[in-house]
C-alpha cells in the first residue's frame, strides 16, 4: 500500500467514526491548545468537562493570562499532573506579553512556549494553521509500530527520532490537520492497547502485527520507570472551625497546591510508633490509610488529628509557612484530590 493510500484510508475511517468533540469544530489556536494541554495523559471523557469549564471561564487567552494562579489551579483540581496547569498559565502570559495575545503560527515558534513540546506544537500547527507536521503521541506510536512492524523502543532517542521521521513521511500534505486527528483517533478507538479490533480494521491486510500476531508485543517500550512508595503523615490541627494549611513549594509533587504540615517517613508507622517518635500524648485520631497513585509514585498516607502542638512539632510548623483558613476559604483553595477526599470523609467539606 502506498503512503497516500495509507493516509486516505485513515481519513476515510475518521470521517465515518470520529467522535463529536468541541475542539474539532474550531480553528482557534487558543481552544486547540487548551484541549491539547488538558488531554495530555488524560482520557477524553475525564478531560471534556474541564475543557468546557476552562473555555467558559476564560474565553480568550488574555482572560486566562490575567487570572490568579490559585484560581487556575482550583479549576484544574482533580486532573492531576499540576505542572500542566502552571505551564498553561505561564504560556498564556507569554502569548499575551510577547505575541500580543496571538499564538505563533509556526511549529518552531510554538516550541518556545512554556509547556509545549513537539507533540503539542505539531497539533496546534496542523489543526489551527494546516501546517504539514506530524503529531506523535502514544496512539500514533502504536498504530505505526503495529502496521509497519517497527520493533524499535519508543522510549529510546533513536526510536523517537525514527517514529517522528516515519510519521512525517506518511502525513497527508493537503490535509495534515485532518490526517493527524485521524491517526490519533484510530489509535484511540480502533487500534487500542488491549484487544484491538483487527477483524474489521481498514488497515488489516497491510498490518504486520495483524499478519504475524504481534499486537501484544508492539509497540516496544523497554524503559519503564520504577514506581516508588512514599509514606506521608499529615498533622491536622484545628483552631475552632479553622484549619492550618500551607502552600506547597516547587520541587516536588503538587507544587502550588495547599495541604497540611507533613512528615515523610521511609516506612509505615502505627499510632504507637508515631506517638513515641514525636512525643505525642494528645492524638485525637489517626485516619485510615489512604493510598494515592501518581504516575511514578505510590503514596501511603495517614492524617493525624491533634488539638495541641508540642515543642517538637511547633518548630516544624513554624518553618512550614502555615496559615489559618476558614471552612469557606479551604473550599476555595486549590488542593490535591487526596486532601479533598480526607476532608470530605471527616465531614469538613
Amino acid at each position: 500500500m502506498s503512503k497516500s493510500a495509507f493516509a486516505n484510508r485513515l481519513i476515510d475511517w475518521y470521517d465515518r467514526n470520529k467522535r463529536d468533540l468541541p475542539w474539532r469544530h474550531t480553528r482557534d489556536p487558543y481552544k486547540i491548545w487548551l484541549s491539547e494541554i488538558i488531554l495530555q495523559q488524560t482520557r477524553v471523557a475525564q478531560g471534556l468537562p474541564y475543557y468546557l469549564a476552562f473555555a467558559k471561564r476564560y474565553s480568550t487567552v488574555k482572560k486566562l493570562a490575567v487570572a490568579p494562579q490559585d484560581e487556575v489551579l482550583r479549576l484544574w483540581q482533580g486532573l492531576g499532573y499540576y505542572s500542566r496547569a502552571r505551564n498553561l498559565h505561564a504560556c498564556a502570559k507569554k502569548v499575551v506579553d510577547e505575541h500580543n495575545g496571538k499564538f505563533p503560527e509556526t511549529y518552531e515558534e510554538l516550541l518556545e512556549l512554556p509547556g509545549i513540546g513537539s507533540y503539542t506544537a505539531a497539533a496546534i500547527a496542523s489543526f489551527a494553521f494546516n501546517t504539514p507536521v506530524a503529531v506523535v503521541d502514544g496512539n500514533v506510536f502504536r498504530v505505526l509500530a503495529r502496521v509497519f512492524g517497527i520493533e524499535l523502543d519508543i522510549a529510546s532517542p533513536a526510536g523517537k527520532k525514527f517514529f517522528f521521521e516515519k510519521a512525517n513521511e506518511l502525513i497527508h500534505k493537503e490535509k495534515p490537520g485532518v490526517y493527524n486527528q485521524a491517526i490519533m483517533e484510530f489509535g484511540a478507538l480502533q487500534c487500542t492497547p488491549l484487544n484491538p479490533m483487527c477483524k474489521n480494521c481498514t488497515l488489516a491486510r497491510m498490518c504486520v502485527a495483524n499478519q504475524q500476531n504481534l499486537q501484544t508485543q508492539l509497540p516496544v517500550k523497554l524503559n519503564r520507570t520504577k514506581v516508588r512508595t512514599r509514606y506521608f503523615y499529615y498533622w491536622v490541627v484545628r483552631n475552632g472551625q479553622q484549619l492550618l494549611l500551607r502552600k506547597r513549594a516547587s520541587g516536588d509533587i503538587w507544587s502550588g497546591l495547599y495541604d497540611f504540615p507533613l512528615q515523610e517517613e521511609n516506612k509505615s508507622l502505627n499510632t504507637r510508633q508515631l506517638s513515641e517518635k514525636y512525643g505525642l500524648t494528645n492524638i485525637d485520631r489517626v485516619s485510615k490509610e489512604y493510598k494515592h497513585i501518581l504516575s511514578h509514585q505510590k503514596l501511603v498516607v495517614r492524617f493525624i488529628e491533634i488539638t495541641e502542638v508540642n515543642t517538637k512539632l511547633k518548630k516544624q510548623m513554624d518553618t512550614a509557612g502555615l496559615n489559618s483558613y476558614t471552612k469557606k476559604q479551604v473550599e476555595q483553595l486549590p488542593k490535591p484530590v487526596l486532601i479533598s477526599r480526607y476532608l470530605q470523609d471527616v465531614g469538613y467539606l
